[in-house]
């Protein structure tokens, strides 16, 4: 399972999806180019001490991301015409990629994908947060795959 963030705009969902992937073991992809500079001190405090980051890759581009991925699903999370979450399967060496938060995927990532799904949300509701949405997407693929959470002993 590997997560994926197509040009993200802000450094605060970056941080948290370096999180996220941390605490989740998996893969973070970071396609470039991003909002912000990656050396920016608000990614760097939202993902407080979870370097080395030996589990996060940039890429330069979508063509760099493209030419290194590794086999699977690409399976895009959009809010435009996909699968409800509720209804898709996940398969343990599927890509998730998120869309930035400014413009979502364009068409061109739209048609590479395998799969689009779509978290439901109330039909007034615009968008969830991009972290926000990696997190529930990523949990989601994860407890259908592998993830299986062991209670905290107090």
């Amino acid at each position: 399972m590997r997560l994926a963030l197509f040009q993200p705009a802000i450094p605060q969902n970056v941080g948290a999806c370096i999180r996220l992937s941390a605490c989740f073991g998996v893969e973070l992809h970071v396609i470039e180019p991003t909002g912000f500079r990656f050396d920016d001190r608000a990614m760097k405090r939202a993902a407080l001490d979870y370097g080395p980051l030996s589990h996060m890759t940039r890429h330069a581009d979508w063509e760099a991301f493209q030419a290194k991925r590794r086999p699977g699903r690409l399976v895009l999370f959009t809010t435009k015409g996909a699968t409800s979450l509720t209804d898709f399967v996940f398969r343990p060496d599927d890509t998730l990629l998120f869309g930035s938060e400014t413009s979502g995927a364009p068409d061109f990532v739209h048609a590479a994908a395998d799969a689009r799904v779509v978290i439901p949300i109330l039909p007034d509701a615009r968008s969830l947060n991009l972290s926000v949405s990696a997190g529930i997407g990523t949990f989601e693929a994860l407890r259908q795959t592998r993830f299986s959470p062991s209670p905290q002993s107090d």
